[in-house]
Order: structure tokens, then sequence, then C-alpha cells
């Protein structure tokens, strides 16, 4: 009988603040898209500057996706505006 040894618990890499941080927002295309979620996002951060947001349509333009890279100050900060980004109807999904 051999008992192996315990594999230490993986924890999640820690982020160290502030950082850059990149935000994706994915949703049904529809008109102002980009603008909502920039609008959300300065919410919490000021304003972003436009070359920090790129988007990209889906191959039958059905989605819209939104990348957006904040200064982000702590994780406080990105759960508020991940939760904030999913109240807008049109966003799928937030990674």
């Amino acid at each position: 009988m051999s008992i192996e040894p315990e594999k230490p618990v993986q924890e999640r890499p820690k982020i160290e603040f502030p950082c850059l941080y990149p935000i994706k927002v994915i949703g049904h295309a529809v008109d102002n898209f980009k603008e909502k979620v920039t609008s959300r996002v300065e919410g919490h951060t000021g304003p972003i500057d436009p070359d920090l947001v790129t988007v990209r349509s889906s191959r039958k333009n059905n989605y819209i996706s939104v990348n957006i890279t904040i200064a982000a100050t702590g994780e406080e900060q990105l759960s508020e505006i991940f939760e904030d980004l999913k109240k807008i109807k049109s966003v799928k999904m937030v990674l």
C-alpha cells in the first residue's frame, strides 16, 4: 500500500492592482451597443481612451463584441463593472 502525497490546492492567480485589464462584452448587434457598453464602464473608471476600445462583428453580423482595456483599481471595481454590464438587455456575455 502506497500513500500518495497530497497535491497542493491550486489557487487562482492573483492580479496585482492597479493594472491594465481587458474586458470583453458580447451581445446582439443593436444600435449604440458600443456606446452603451463604453458608457457603463466609464461610470466606474472615468473617461476611456478610444484607442483602448475595439469592436468586432460576428460573421453574419448578428452579434458584436466590444473589447475595452481599463486601468483596474481592484477586484471590487471589476465585480461592479461586470454586474453593471450584465444589466444591459442586449448583452449576452461578459468576459
